[in-house]
């Protein structure tokens, strides 16, 4: 995990991890929201891919590349309480009882192709 100013990157060795992790954290900020004087936010965008892995000088590694970099425009565009993924994540977590919205395509800043982003649904129903 690497902390980035008000945010936070990590990652995981499955699709399915990172999304379990991701509906735990919104849950749990949410269920903290119901009772706090100032609730707290979040909004979550991921990718997969194959991040460029480097040590920095303090040993610890660090993760670059074009996976990281959509992730992050990802997350840009989440809005508070929002869980985005791209179609590569939604086809990984194929079987897996995970409920995505098809929010269509969009272009990221940087990168050429435009890239199809779901919605992952974590509310409980009802």
């Amino acid at each position: 995990m690497k902390a980035l100013g008000d945010g936070f990157m990590a990652s995981f060795s499955s699709a399915t991890k990172a999304l379990e992790c991701a509906i735990a954290m919104q849950r749990a900020f949410a269920e903290h929201n119901e009772s706090a004087e100032e609730p707290i936010k979040v909004r979550v965008g991921m990718n997969a891919g194959e991040p460029i892995a480097e040590e920095d000088p303090d040993g610890r590694s660090d993760l670059f590349g074009t996976a990281v970099n959509l992730a992050a425009r990802i997350c840009a565009q989440a809005e508070a309480g929002q869980i985005l993924a791209p179609i590569v994540v939604r086809e990984l977590a194929a079987g897996k009882q995970f409920m995505f919205a098809d929010l269509g395509e969009t272009e990221p800043r940087g990168f050429e192709d435009p890239v199809r982003l779901y919605e992952l649904r974590w509310r409980e129903p009802g």
